[in-house]
């Protein structure tokens, strides 16, 4: 009895917890978690993908984690804020791909220069180069993310850790807002009680994944050739803007370069999405987060009482 009385104790504790979290931090929860648990389970591949190279693990995790959690609270915050704003606009996908887009957005200005240091430790060669591509040197470059940090920062100011952003910002509003509309849109035709099933939270994400992998992958080719400029032989012709750079790998490098990886990339895509909108409906549903379709009715709701209550004042 003493043993369920403290485990009824301990469960009112944490009730007490989730309740008095205002909901923009549940949903920053719901989304860190959901970020962290899909980049774990397609660690491997990521590895595979950045050129088989096991250095900048560490910063890939310590940017997907406030990345997701931005990305996730954030699209809420922006899908409620436009459907208070303009009301007109509908409850449509129209509204989860301009949400998404700006979340993209937002996320990637806040978390990028841990984006580009993932990629620096990544490229950086820590042994006889294995692969068919010309360096600088052969010795280590960085001792470490702060260190890379701050070898880039003292190198190139605010300016060099910010290289890449641009074609970042091109790729990841169009496929950040493709990925919500596909996966928003996909669930709006599931039975309501099917819409709490993981295998179809899963198939929903997995084609909300791929699709939106496959209409943006060139811009995410540019992103890491600019971002390792610097660790390239110095014969190499530089990299300016992105469109330029986009042009210069087609003509130099063939327009098949731009689609380089993109298959191993659908292996990573499609499963991070597909667990990371699967976990984060999950985590959302443990901490109380209202469905999109019950905030709508509480909006409508609250709206009406505010209405009946300046009718009687």
């Amino acid at each position: 009895m003493g043993k369920k009385g403290e485990e009824r104790e301990m469960g009112m504790f944490f009730d007490g917890i989730i309740e008095s979290m205002p909901l923009f931090v549940k949903e920053l929860i719901a989304g860190g978690v959901a970020g962290g648990l899909a980049k774990t389970a397609v660690a491997p591949l990521e590895r595979v993908k950045i050129l088989f190279q096991v250095r900048g693990n560490g910063a890939s995790v310590a940017r997907i984690v406030p990345y997701a959690a931005l990305h996730y609270m954030t699209y809420e915050q922006y899908r409620r804020w436009i459907i208070d704003s303009f009301p007109g606009i509908g409850r449509g996908p129209v509204l989860d791909l301009v949400a998404g887009s700006f979340a993209g957005g937002t996320a990637v200005l806040f978390t990028y220069p841990l984006d580009l240091v993932r990629t620096k430790l990544a490229y950086q060669v820590v042994g006889p180069p294995k692969i068919n591509v010309k360096v600088v040197n052969t010795e280590q470059v960085y001792n470490g993310i702060l260190d890379c940090f701050s070898k880039t920062y003292r190198g190139s100011g605010l300016r060099g850790l910010y290289r890449g952003v641009a074609p970042s910002l091109y790729g990841i509003f169009p496929y950040a807002g493709l990925k919500f509309y596909f996966y928003e849109e996909m669930k709006r035709h599931v039975p309501d009680d099917q819409k709490k099933n993981i295998m179809v939270n899963l198939v929903c994400g997995s084609v909300a994944g791929l699709l939106g992998q496959t209409f943006t992958y060139p811009l995410d080719v540019v992103r890491r050739q600019m971002q390792v400029q610097r660790l390239l032989a110095s014969n190499s012709p530089e990299l300016k803007g992105t469109m330029e750079t986009l042009v210069m790998i087609a003509k130099n490098q063939g327009w098949k370069q731009l689609f380089s990886g993109l298959s191993i990339n659908y292996l990573k895509v499609v499963p991070s999405v597909a667990i990371g909108f699967t976990v984060y409906d999950m985590m959302k549903s443990y901490l109380r987060v209202p469905s999109h379709d019950e905030a709508v009715i509480e909006v409508v709701t609250n709206k009406g009482n505010t209405k009946t209550s300046s009718l009687h004042t």
